[in-house]
């Protein structure tokens, strides 16, 4: 049997990278992997969202602190981003992606011991410790095992992953495991925690490295991070993304409860929350493949207009328009992130060499918005009484995002 490949290339940065080169078929494997690490993410992403009702009556929460909860994951997700690429670029994808899903799966679990609101934040705050090990983690092992148009098909395949976990924490939350468990959410979180665990167990075992462990050519943490930032699409997608994540995430969280205050039950609020993933499973795997890398810029640009528009008919319109603006806005925006990611990993400065430590600026930037939207979403709320003001707000950042596309260049290869 012949031993396996190393090849040397020199990095944009000027460093040598020296990899080991797995069989190329075992690539599928890893993207599989992935793809169940994501559903288990996005799982645990959206299991709260659902359990809105009842946590906020059992635990006496009011809209601001329940907004605040909602965020913090990503609030201390924004700290733990900053150091796991990099971290990640000197471990190996391996360790670090099965640290993160011990993490989340503990997260998950210990929110069935919650008492009130400090509790409840510290056991939902520690996912995001985990989280960016995988979201930074999976994009780290595309650029490592893929090349050219297929990593565009493989980000849009393992993201589908977490709108598939969204879509059954919102579907099956409330009309399946609720009843199943005696209407207890605190046991519908220790289940998913379990499961979650059982997850990075199977990682651990299939998972394979295919770049060394280490490595002393890697630059400074801080040092790396300011020639990337001089970067000016390293710039500008950070920007984007922090907008991005701001938009879906305060939208996705406070989705149900938006429903349920429009007259739905909580089953048929999940039931309808579920559209937008399940209309952006397509897109996640079609837009990034045939999307070319010049057009990337100008598509998310149309799209985030189309998005305004959804987003002003969702709160405006009632029934089967309601419904169909709600599956378009998922189609629309499902391929916002896998499109950044693409249009970073393939910045020349960037490149696989140092994709994890982008990725993680990448991801700690966007998480900004990712904390502000549910925060700020819940404030509103409580100045207003009603959820129309505060997503009129994420509607006109929407406007924002598209000013920003006109300032991005397309690399020429």
């Amino acid at each position: 049997m012949n031993p396996p490949a190393r090849s040397s290339r020199r990095t944009s940065f000027g460093a040598h990278e020296e990899e080991t080169i797995h069989p190329l078929p075992y690539r599928w494997v890893i993207l599989s992997l992935l793809w169940l690490l994501y559903a288990a993410f996005g799982l645990i992403q959206r299991a709260i969202a659902p359990l809105v009702t009842p946590i906020l009556r059992d635990l006496n929460l009011s809209y601001t602190e329940m907004g605040f909860i909602l965020g913090s994951w990503q609030l201390t997700y924004i700290a733990a981003a900053a150091f796991s690429g990099s971290l990640m670029d000197r471990w190996g994808v391996r360790k670090s992606l099965f640290v993160g899903a011990l993490t989340l799966g503990l997260s998950t679990a210990l929110r069935a011991l919650a008492k009130g609101f400090f509790t409840l934040l510290g056991a939902v705050a520690l996912s995001g410790v985990g989280g960016p090990m995988i979201s930074v983690g999976a994009p780290k092992a595309i650029s490592i095992w893929f090349e050219g148009r297929s990593r565009g098909t493989a980000v849009g395949i393992y993201l589908t992953g977490a709108w598939i976990g969204g879509i059954a924490a919102l579907t099956l939350t409330n009309s399946l495991l609720m009843p199943w468990v005696g209407n207890s959410w605190r046991k519908t979180f220790l289940l998913y925690g379990l499961l979650t665990l059982g997850v990075s167990l199977i990682w651990w075992l299939f998972a394979r490295d295919r770049s060394p462990q280490a490595s002393a050519t890697v630059p400074g943490t801080f040092a790396l991070f300011g020639r990337l930032m001089k970067v000016r699409n390293v710039q500008l997608v950070m920007a984007l993304g922090l907008l991005t994540f701001a938009i879906l995430h305060a939208l996705t969280q406070w989705l149900p409860k938006i429903l349920e205050a429009g007259g739905l039950s909580p089953t048929g609020a999940g039931a309808a929350a579920s559209l937008p993933l399940v209309a952006g499973i397509p897109a996640l795997v079609v837009v990034p493949r045939f999307v070319s890398p010049r057009f990337r810029t100008p598509f998310l640009g149309v799209s985030v207009l189309i998005a305004f528009l959804m987003l002003v008919l969702i709160m405006t319109a009632s029934g089967t328009l309601q419904l169909a603006a709600l599956l378009l806005f998922g189609f629309i925006i499902a391929p916002f992130v896998p499109l950044l990611t693409l249009i970073l990993m393939d910045t020349p400065e960037v490149g696989s060499a140092y994709m994890g430590s982008a990725g993680g600026m990448f991801y700690c930037v966007s998480e900004i918005g990712g904390f502000a939207g549910p925060l700020i979403m819940g404030v509103v709320v409580d100045l207003s009484g009603s959820f129309l003001a505060g997503t009129f707000f994420f509607a006109f950042l929407c406007l924002a995002f598209f000013v920003l596309t006109l300032l991005v260049k397309t690399e020429r290869r």
